[in-house]
């Protein structure tokens, strides 16, 4: 019986440690190299996607602001234009009398400087009795550097004889109540009434021989006819 007791016994042990040597041991993530080198892969994968974002973003921030053709730009002058007192060719520097903007952004601030020209100037008597004056812009300064631009011209012409009356054209529109005023109340009234109002919206005022004259600080709003690249 003895014996029997012993051998069982050990048949017991042999058998638990065949057991204990087939079992498979446990998956330990932290001393697997496989599963080290999926976790690094993954980081590095999450890391170029952040890059390539980023990258993006800066892209689009250099790419430049387009400013479409027919955008209307006001300037407020910075010294009197006038068909006498004003020669073809001549220069005028003038401010941008408010932002321009391109959805959210600002693509021409206000105050930003700006150069036009007089494209021509008559006065009365040498333009079949009355006179004209035309001008337009050609650049803008923004953030530095000077932009070229396009636009459309102003003008502006007084007839010299018959109804007195002032025709803009290239955006603008007849200047009346000049008549009134001159009956009223002279001609100092006619050019204090278009000195302070119309001139100031676009408008021309006259001296008292009907010659044009914008003032000093009038606004005038031209129309670019070629869409400008704004740096960002």
């Amino acid at each position: 019986m003895r014996s029997r007791s012993v051998v069982f016994t050990l048949s017991l042990y042999l058998s638990l440690v065949v057991l204990g040597c087939t079992s498979k041991p446990s998956t330990d993530n932290t001393t697997n190299p496989a599963a080290g080198q999926n976790n690094t892969a993954g980081q590095e994968s999450a890391g170029n996607e952040a890059k390539e974002h980023k990258e993006a973003r800066e892209e689009k921030k250099k790419e430049p602001l387009v400013v479409p053709a027919g955008t209307s730009v006001t300037v407020s002058l910075g010294s009197a234009l006038g068909s006498k007192l004003s020669q073809a060719g001549q220069t005028f520097a003038a401010t941008v009398a408010k932002d321009v903007m391109v959805g959210n952004e600002v693509a021409i601030p206000k105050g930003a400087n700006v150069s036009g020209t007089v494209a021509d100037a008559k006065p009365l008597g040498k333009f079949a009795g009355g006179a004209v004056l035309q001008v337009r812009l050609d650049s803008i300064s923004i953030k530095g550097s000077d932009v070229p631009v396009q636009t459309a011209l102003r003008s502006f012409s007084a007839k010299g004889k018959g109804k007195r009356t002032a025709v803009m054209s290239g955006g603008g529109a007849a200047v009346g109540g000049i008549i009134g005023a001159l009956a009223g109340g002279g001609k100092g009234a006619a050019i204090g009434m278009l000195a302070g109002g119309g001139a100031g919206a676009g408008g021309a005022a006259f001296t008292g021989n009907k010659d044009i004259v914008l003032p000093a600080e009038s606004d005038l709003t031209f129309e670019i006819t070629q869409q400008i690249e704004v740096k960002r």
